[in-house]
């Protein structure tokens, strides 16, 4: 069973879990339909468009 040679000390301990939770944003592009920023691989909110789509009907206001 693989075990530690040396004790890690506790700064380089808390150093990797102090990076463990951090999260981007998400990357945005525009739709094709519409032009409205989207979140890639996703329905437009917007349009309801999907690869030159309709997948959802958008509701006029």
């Amino acid at each position: 069973m693989a075990v530690p040679k040396k004790k890690k000390s506790q700064s380089r301990r808390d150093m990797r879990r102090a990076n463990h939770d951090k999260v981007s944003a998400p990357a945005l592009s525009s739709c094709s339909n519409c032009a409205e920023l989207m979140i890639g691989h996703r329905v437009c909110p917007a349009c309801g468009y999907y690869k030159g789509r309709q997948i959802i009907e958008i509701a006029e206001d």
